[in-house]
């Protein structure tokens, strides 16, 4: 019986992969002035520089950042049957060659400092994540985190449960809307007219574009009010379609809420400054966020597939409205402070996930309604 639930399928390894992926965006970031570094043989290339300077907060940075891809790693292998030191070295070993290979790559980007020090401080913080989770295993915290998703959740949630712990990551990143993730229709908006602009044959198309565009006007109060209330009762209904009925849903939709709040909050400090953390607030969001609490709870009592269908509509709803909110200046702003500051070691983990988990939540609710367990 032990066996049988540790094999059962973790949200430790869709998280690593997220996670590996968003290390690469980061690591490469921005992705343009790829040239063949000047004076470097291929071994000197492969046996990685040394770094001219070196910056305590880079230090902790990169021993920080991964530490959860080597704890994510372990826990995705010993929840998948193996040893505790076989999962040890697997993570230390994937995590190792991802920063290895990330720090080679960097050396043909003229804006990035690839060193062997790095890698080294990589690594460390993976085998340090990997010592971490190998002791809350021992400890026993593992077992009891699995014992409590057990009677919470139903046996297929870990894609759901994945997409919960990523949804306050996405809130770090400075949202146009409190709590209005998925705004990434402007940015592709953006990119398909530069792409097509010059095209005789896609003239409509970017007619059709241009006449898409959010206006520069804000968004009325009831539509911003309505964005805060979907943008919080989509994760709740995401939540339903995979935990059992009962009391239980009540305390998700208090800690969703808590977890929105927070992760806003912290967002906002991070860009304007600790004296300025509760500045995203608008006139709608205490109403907004009550009557979206509210309406969670109603939604409490849906069986699991009824909540993934209307988590669809949902969802559907909040891009739609988030699409038409304008980039104001402070938004502008904030985003510059993020891409030209320190924060660009955090862009690609939080721009990646605020733009896209409405539309991962999607696909994976609509298979959910083909496959949902019975409560």
């Amino acid at each position: 019986m032990a066996a049988l639930s540790l094999r059962q399928r973790s949200s430790a390894a869709p998280l690593a992969l997220v996670y590996a992926a968003l290390v690469l965006y980061a690591s490469l970031y921005p992705f343009t002035g790829w040239r063949w570094p000047p004076g470097p043989t291929l071994g000197a290339l492969l046996a990685l520089p040394w770094p001219p300077w070196r910056d305590p907060f880079d230090v902790w940075s990169n021993v920080l950042g991964y530490m959860p891809l080597g704890a994510l790693l372990y826990v995705a292998q010993v929840r998948g049957g193996r040893a505790a030191w076989r999962s040890a070295l697997v993570a230390l070993l994937a995590a190792s060659v991802l920063s290895y290979l990330t720090e080679v790559v960097q050396q043909f980007l003229p804006g990035r400092v690839p060193s062997r020090v790095d890698w080294a401080l990589n690594s460390a913080g993976a085998a340090a994540g990997a010592a971490l989770a190998a002791m809350l295993q021992a400890l026993g915290l593992l077992q009891r985190w699995q014992a409590v998703r057990e009677r919470w959740f139903l046996r297929d949630s870990a894609g759901g449960l994945s997409l919960l712990a990523l949804w306050p990551v996405g809130l770090l990143f400075p949202t146009p809307v409190p709590l209005g993730v998925g705004h990434v229709a402007n940015q592709l908006r953006d990119t398909l007219l530069a792409l097509f602009e010059h095209a005789p044959w896609a003239h409509g198309f970017v007619e059709l574009l241009r006449g898409a565009e959010a206006g520069s006007q804000p968004l009325p109060p009831l539509s911003d009010g309505l964005v805060q209330l979907l943008g919080l009762l989509a994760p709740c209904l995401v939540a339903f379609s995979v935990a059992r009925r009962g009391l239980r849903r009540a305390a998700l939709v208090l800690g969703l809420l808590l977890l929105g709040v927070l992760a806003t909050t912290l967002s906002t400090a991070l860009s304007f400054g600790p004296a300025n953390a509760l500045a995203w607030q608008t006139p709608q969001t205490l109403p907004a966020l009550g009557f979206g609490a509210l309406l969670a709870a109603g939604c409490a009592l849906l069986e699991p597939r009824a909540a993934a269908g209307l988590g669809l509509a949902v969802l559907g709803a909040l891009v739609v409205l988030v699409s038409q909110a304008p980039v104001d200046p402070y938004f502008a702003e904030s985003l510059q402070r993020w891409e030209q500051g320190r924060f660009i070691r955090f862009h690609g983990l939080a721009l990646w996930i605020g733009w896209l988990w409405p539309y991962a939540a999607m696909v994976w609710l609509l298979g959910r309604l083909g496959r949902a367990a019975p409560d």
